[in-house]
């Protein structure tokens, strides 16, 4: 590792399904002589690709886990995080970009801006994160990179900017025209690795120019020079447009529109020069830590090595050494033998070995500075610790870790799957944020929840695979939430006369619902009705109602409550009583409250060729979904969709069976929504069925 961080680069590759993030991570570490062969992503050459090194990832030919490497190119050593596209493994992609600097986004020449483009577009904009777009398989049957950049510029907002436009589509795609050098760069040898430079061929002159102009005229607001220069009608150098689009990069105004075909080696080589001459060194980028001994005050950090060290751990695995935390250093530098604290825990650990990953193989290393990501074995922490210096109380910013939807019911098959089963989901649980496990209280069935029943279809045979615990699972659940419509008033006396002191608390007020948000707590108590310190107490006792609805035993969101008066014993008035009487008081104006239940509706968007369109909004139908809106890009139809959640089990295999396997869909949450009455009494009918069968 050097120690210039003017020549660093930790980017991301991120986009929706599909788009070819791992084919074209593939060719970047072939091209820079990482790797001495390219592979398929599907695994079809019994090898795969590199990023995928999961037996199911080959399998699939989906990529589940973000994977780290790093590489160098032109001087420059690129970190490089492949992230997966599927909704499904949304955290992956948001503590990737939670430590990356820069990124690139890549597009399908023929799909274009999709509903996953969206989400990851999001997180850059979340984490700040400037980026480049690559727009990919333009060798594809109906490729159309200007349609592309108007829908990043209409979609998401990006003043997208063409570098280059392409030399022939679909199978005419032979290269690419650089507007900045107004060159025509062609991809040679049995790989594309010879680059061939020549004049812009005669039918692309003119287009190129008008590019060209359009290129340096987004390119001038961000230098004097240059828009001095342009209005002088002076020459212009590549050098001078790189540079100025190298500022509006730097501040998210401008975002740089490259393309190619990283499946025909085509395109590569240029989108890496881009990433170096464009992107965020890891001293460009503003890092804030929360100083813990002074009330949380900001702290930017410094990325020189010298200083204190501070480093996020923002991923963890199980590899066969044991635990492998990934971290990034963002100021100091970490040494073998150095000792830290972790600043949530308090514990003192000492690093023992470090490395820096190239997907799952590893290479040991004595330190790593600010601005590079490594990895640190045998620690004990959490995704989301920050490492610091003893002498710093500092703890970096968490990342945003979205709520589940969807939980299954697993059941071992014998004692030996038990105890292997809960080393696995011990195991999944701390290294995913997003995927949670808990033992009902009832049926006392272990409930794993999760993003989508792919994350759970994955973790389940995981743990068949890689635990040798043999589970089956039972009907997929709905997070459903109970919630008010009106407005109640209570009044609730708890009175409890048993030997020596007794129990005495009275609580007045109302509920009403709080759309904005999961619970409200309002105290307006006056004239010392309810003393001080049982305030608490009686929220206490109003948060333990919201566990479990009256209505079906779903939690509860969305509730305000006020208390306004009361009453209290001089003896018998205790932390307790006040508790129980705020539990009392909130089932007394619950069921005066009209109580519903709601239901998670999901976002799901459906891309079809066009003769199946029809077809495709007739199975929203029948699903209770509502249709937003259908437009036809090219070939295809995008349907965007809100369906409820429990609806959509066993959607994939109903889609593919009614569109010959031509269509895909993607789905993430959108809101929650007050659940039909007939729905209502269906769940009703099955509460009281799994009752009956408890009961016998």
């Amino acid at each position: 590792m050097s120690k210039e961080l003017n020549n660093v680069r930790n980017i991301g590759i991120s986009a929706h399904i599909d788009s070819g993030k791992t084919t074209l991570t593939e060719r970047i570490l072939f091209y820079t002589n990482k790797i001495h062969a390219i592979h398929d992503v599907k695994g079809k050459d019994g090898v795969g690709a590199v990023m995928d090194s999961m037996e199911l990832e080959k399998e699939r030919g989906i990529t589940i886990a973000s994977a780290a490497t790093f590489c160098e190119w032109n001087n420059f050593e690129i970190n490089i995080i492949d992230t997966p596209g599927h909704v499904d493994f949304t955290i992956e992609v948001e503590r990737s970009l939670r430590v990356l600097d820069g990124a690139i986004l890549v597009l399908c020449s023929v799909g274009g801006v999709q509903s996953q483009s969206i989400t990851v577009d999001q997180q850059m904009k979340r984490y700040n994160v400037p980026c480049i777009a690559f727009i990919n398989k333009c060798d594809r049957s109906g490729a159309n990179p200007e349609r592309v950049i108007d829908q990043l510029i209409e979609k998401l907002g990006h003043n997208a900017v063409a570098m280059q436009i392409p030399i022939g589509l679909e199978v005419d795609h032979q290269g690419v025209v650089d507007l900045s050098t107004m060159k025509a760069t062609y991809f040679d040898g049995e790989n594309g690795e010879i680059l061939r430079s020549e004049e812009i061929p005669a039918e692309l002159a003119e287009k190129a120019a008008e590019k060209r102009e359009e290129l340096i005229e987004a390119a001038s607001n961000y230098c004097d020079d240059l828009a001095d220069a342009f209005l002088e009608e002076q020459e212009i150098s590549a050098e001078m447009i790189l540079s100025a689009m190298r500022k509006g990069v730097l501040a998210r105004k401008i975002t740089p529109v490259y393309m190619g075909s990283a499946y025909k080696n085509k395109g590569v080589q240029p989108l890496l020069d881009a990433a170096t001459q464009l992107l965020p060194n890891p001293s460009e980028v503003t890092n804030i830590a929360l100083d813990l001994d002074q009330d949380e005050d900001e702290i930017v950090l410094g990325s020189d090595t010298e200083g204190q060290a501070v480093a996020l751990a923002f991923k963890l695995e199980d590899g066969q050494y044991g635990q492998l935390t990934y971290i990034r250093v963002y100021q100091g530098t970490l040494s073998k033998g150095d000792t830290l604290i972790n600043t949530r825990s308090g514990k003192k650990i000492k690093i023992g070995r470090l490395v820096q990953m190239h997907s799952n193989q590893m290479e040991d290393i004595n330190s790593i500075p600010a601005g590079y990501i490594g990895a640190l074995f045998g620690i004990d922490c959490a995704s989301g610790d920050t490492f610091a210096d003893p002498k710093l109380n500092y703890s970096m910013t968490s990342m945003f870790v979205p709520e589940p939807v969807i939980s299954l019911a697993l059941v071992p098959k014998d004692n030996k799957s038990q105890i292997n089963m809960s080393k696995a989901l011990n195991r999944f649980s701390k290294e995913d944020p997003t995927f949670r496990t808990h033992v009902d209280d009832e049926t006392n069935e272990t409930i794993i929840e999760g993003m989508g029943e792919l994350h759970l279809e994955v973790y389940v045979e995981r743990m068949q695979r890689e635990y040798g615990a043999e589970v089956s699972t039972g009907q997929p659940r709905v997070a459903y939430r109970e919630t008010i419509t009106r407005r109640a008033e209570f009044n609730y006396t708890h009175k409890k006369q048993t030997g020596g002191s007794g129990q005495y608390g009275r609580v007045a007020g109302y509920m009403e619902p709080f759309g904005d948000g999961e619970f409200d707590f309002i105290n307006k108590v006056t004239g010392g009705s309810i003393p001080t310190q049982f305030i608490s107490s009686c929220e206490k006792g109003f948060k333990a109602g919201l566990i479990k609805g009256a209505l079906m035993e779903f939690p509860v969101t969305g509730i305000r409550v006020e208390i306004n008066d009361g009453a209290a014993h001089s003896v018998d008035s205790s932390e307790m009583a006040f508790q129980a009487a705020a539990r009392g008081a909130f089932l007394e104006a619950y069921r005066k409250a009209k109580p519903v239940i709601h239901e998670p509706i999901m976002k799901v968007v459906i891309e079809t060729p066009t003769e199946f369109q029809g077809t495709v909004m007739g199975t929203i139908n029948q699903r209770r979904g509502t249709i937003l809106g259908a437009q036809e890009e090219g070939p295809m139809c995008v349907v965007e969709s809100q369906v409820p959640l429990a609806e959509m089990f066993g959607y994939s295999t109903v889609l593919r069976s009614s569109t010959q396997g031509k269509a895909q869909f993607t789905m993430e949450f959108a809101n929650y929504k007050q659940v039909p009455q007939s729905i209502t009494e269906e769940l009703q009918k099955k509460r009281e069925d799994e009752a009956k069968k408890g009961a016998a």
